[in-house]
Protein backbone atom coordinates (compact mmCIF):
# COMPACT_ATOMS: atom_id res chain seq x y z
CA UNK A 1 0.00 0.00 0.00
CA UNK A 2 1.76 3.15 -1.27
CA UNK A 3 -0.39 5.34 1.02
CA UNK A 4 0.34 5.65 4.58
CA UNK A 5 -2.74 7.02 5.75
CA UNK A 6 -5.23 4.94 3.61
CA UNK A 7 -6.84 3.02 6.38
CA UNK A 8 -8.02 6.55 7.65
CA UNK A 9 -10.40 6.72 4.92
CA UNK A 10 -13.81 4.54 4.79
CA UNK A 11 -13.47 5.00 0.81
CA UNK A 12 -11.00 5.36 -1.60
CA UNK A 13 -11.68 7.87 -4.06
CA UNK A 14 -9.74 6.30 -7.04
CA UNK A 15 -11.98 3.40 -6.84
CA UNK A 16 -15.68 3.47 -7.07
CA UNK A 17 -16.55 0.59 -6.64
CA UNK A 18 -14.82 -0.08 -3.35
CA UNK A 19 -17.14 -0.80 -0.25
CA UNK A 20 -16.52 -0.42 3.35
CA UNK A 21 -17.53 -3.37 5.29
CA UNK A 22 -18.32 -3.08 8.77
CA UNK A 23 -15.98 -4.72 10.27
CA UNK A 24 -13.05 -2.72 8.93
CA UNK A 25 -15.40 0.21 10.43
CA UNK A 26 -15.78 -1.18 13.58
CA UNK A 27 -12.15 -1.63 13.59
CA UNK A 28 -11.48 1.96 13.00
CA UNK A 29 -13.91 3.08 15.10
CA UNK A 30 -12.70 1.12 18.24
CA UNK A 31 -9.01 2.11 17.35
CA UNK A 32 -10.20 6.14 17.11
CA UNK A 33 -13.01 5.94 19.98
CA UNK A 34 -10.84 7.64 22.64
CA UNK A 35 -10.14 10.95 20.44
CA UNK A 36 -13.78 11.87 20.02
CA UNK A 37 -15.02 14.46 22.20
CA UNK A 38 -18.45 12.25 23.42
CA UNK A 39 -15.81 9.33 24.41
CA UNK A 40 -16.56 8.93 28.47
CA UNK A 41 -13.61 6.64 28.25
CA UNK A 42 -11.97 3.37 26.40
CA UNK A 43 -14.51 1.46 28.37
CA UNK A 44 -17.55 2.76 27.15
CA UNK A 45 -16.66 1.89 23.12
CA UNK A 46 -19.62 -0.95 23.26
CA UNK A 47 -22.15 1.97 24.34
CA UNK A 48 -21.01 3.51 21.17
CA UNK A 49 -20.79 0.89 18.79
CA UNK A 50 -24.32 0.18 17.65
CA UNK A 51 -24.54 4.19 17.00
CA UNK A 52 -21.14 3.88 14.57
CA UNK A 53 -22.77 1.14 12.83
CA UNK A 54 -26.45 2.38 12.70
CA UNK A 55 -24.62 5.85 11.00
CA UNK A 56 -22.11 3.18 8.84
CA UNK A 57 -25.15 1.65 7.43
CA UNK A 58 -27.38 4.50 7.24
CA UNK A 59 -25.10 6.33 4.94
CA UNK A 60 -25.42 3.72 2.25
CA UNK A 61 -29.01 3.62 2.03
CA UNK A 62 -29.44 7.51 2.21
CA UNK A 63 -26.41 8.20 -0.15
CA UNK A 64 -27.26 11.98 -1.57
CA UNK A 65 -28.80 13.52 1.29
CA UNK A 66 -26.65 15.77 3.57
CA UNK A 67 -26.56 15.20 7.27
CA UNK A 68 -29.24 17.90 7.98
CA UNK A 69 -31.48 16.36 5.72
CA UNK A 70 -31.16 13.13 6.95
CA UNK A 71 -30.91 13.32 10.69
CA UNK A 72 -34.97 13.31 11.44
CA UNK A 73 -35.12 9.60 9.50
CA UNK A 74 -32.75 8.74 11.21
CA UNK A 75 -33.85 10.05 14.42
CA UNK A 76 -36.92 7.90 13.99
CA UNK A 77 -35.23 4.84 12.88
CA UNK A 78 -32.93 4.66 15.80
CA UNK A 79 -36.01 3.44 18.25
CA UNK A 80 -36.34 0.60 16.20
CA UNK A 81 -32.72 -0.30 14.75
CA UNK A 82 -32.11 -4.27 15.03
CA UNK A 83 -28.65 -3.64 16.02
CA UNK A 84 -29.58 -1.03 18.94
CA UNK A 85 -28.00 -3.48 21.78
CA UNK A 86 -28.72 -4.05 25.41
CA UNK A 87 -27.83 -0.19 26.36
CA UNK A 88 -30.86 1.19 24.27
CA UNK A 89 -29.00 4.61 24.69
CA UNK A 90 -31.54 8.00 23.60
CA UNK A 91 -30.81 9.32 20.37
CA UNK A 92 -29.01 12.54 21.78
CA UNK A 93 -26.38 10.61 23.53
CA UNK A 94 -25.40 8.87 20.15
CA UNK A 95 -25.95 11.09 17.55
CA UNK A 96 -22.66 12.47 17.60
CA UNK A 97 -21.11 8.94 17.27
CA UNK A 98 -23.82 8.02 14.46
CA UNK A 99 -22.43 11.36 12.40
CA UNK A 100 -19.23 10.74 12.62
CA UNK A 101 -19.86 7.13 11.21
CA UNK A 102 -22.25 8.91 8.45
CA UNK A 103 -19.58 11.44 7.66
CA UNK A 104 -16.74 9.26 7.25
CA UNK A 105 -18.87 6.84 4.78
CA UNK A 106 -20.25 9.65 2.86
CA UNK A 107 -17.36 11.70 2.88
CA UNK A 108 -18.82 15.01 4.42
CA UNK A 109 -16.11 17.58 4.73
CA UNK A 110 -17.58 20.67 6.21
CA UNK A 111 -16.20 23.07 8.76
CA UNK A 112 -17.87 21.43 11.37
CA UNK A 113 -16.74 17.68 10.47
CA UNK A 114 -13.43 18.72 10.38
CA UNK A 115 -13.52 20.31 13.66
CA UNK A 116 -14.84 16.37 15.17
CA UNK A 117 -12.44 14.13 12.62
CA UNK A 118 -11.02 11.96 14.83
CA UNK A 119 -7.18 12.28 15.13
CA UNK A 120 -4.88 9.57 13.97
CA UNK A 121 -2.91 7.45 16.70
CA UNK A 122 0.64 6.92 16.27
Amino acid sequence: MTDSNAFDRASPAEDPTWKASWETEENYWYENFTSRPYSLGPDYFDRFRPAYRYGFESAAHHMGRSWDEAEPDLRRGWDSYEHRGEGQSAWDEIKEAVRDAWERITGASTAKSEERRPQVRE
